[in-house]
């Protein structure tokens, strides 16, 4: 595997292109969240052409900014997001196996989009929050995935760094599912305080769930 900015960002930013296509085939919130979406990944896939990632990174950042274009039109919105995250995949299957290439985007995407969809919750408390929990659990499936698979590849072929790359992979995981977990916890307290708390974990989150990714690869391939 190669290990590089391509390879990250590509994973983080089709978990972004899932997340955005899901809330648009929910319809949760207005064409704001997918033009915020759409910026997102848009964004962060400019980072993934300037690194290295090729035609499929391309097509990704293309199929983005069609899927905020078309904001107001759900269906149309949900099929772009879902090009530009299989785009990306296809990027990130390049330099990784198909099966931690998706388990990655999932938990970076899923922690990612339901940090940026809360903050429409924020603004508008009285909206469902199903939309918030079924994103956190996408989450914590791809962590878990995603730990079993370089688990499993550690131990079979060994750790390949340092020792202290594997404590530091254990210790952004637990944290990471301890960030997750307390999202969940705090979307089911139903005042208004209970969104504030579990968007501002999910920003941790965010951060630590890069690091399992990253620090995960090193280790594992």
């Amino acid at each position: 595997m190669d290990l590089g900015p391509a390879l990250i960002l590509a994973m983080w930013t089709a978990g972004l292109g899932a997340g955005g296509g899901a809330v648009a085939v929910w319809r949760v919130v207005g064409p704001g969240y997918g033009w915020l979406a759409a910026g997102v990944t848009a964004g962060v896939g400019i980072f993934v052409v300037v690194a290295g990632g090729g035609a499929w990174a391309v097509a990704g950042v293309v199929a983005a900014v069609v899927a905020g274009v078309s904001a107001r039109r759900p269906p149309v919105s949900a099929a772009a997001f879902a090009v530009a995250a299989l785009a990306f995949v296809a990027v990130a299957w390049t330099d990784s196996p198909l099966g931690v290439a998706v388990s990655g985007a999932v938990m970076a995407g899923g922690i990612t989009s339901e940090m940026l969809l809360g903050h429409w919750y924020l603004v508008d408390p009285r909206l469902p929050r199903w939309a918030l929990f079924r994103l956190t659990a996408a989450g914590a499936a791809g962590l878990v995935v995603d730990v079993v698979a370089v688990g499993a590849r550690v131990a079979s072929n060994g750790i390949h760094t340092d020792t202290i790359f594997g404590w530091a992979y254990v210790a952004l995981a637990a944290m990471t599912a301890l960030l997750v977990t307390g999202v969940w916890f705090s979307l089911r307290e139903p005042r208004y305080t209970g969104v504030m708390a579990a968007t501002g974990l999910a920003y941790l989150a965010v951060l630590t769930s890069l690091g399992v990714l990253v620090v995960g690869r090193l280790i594992g391939w």
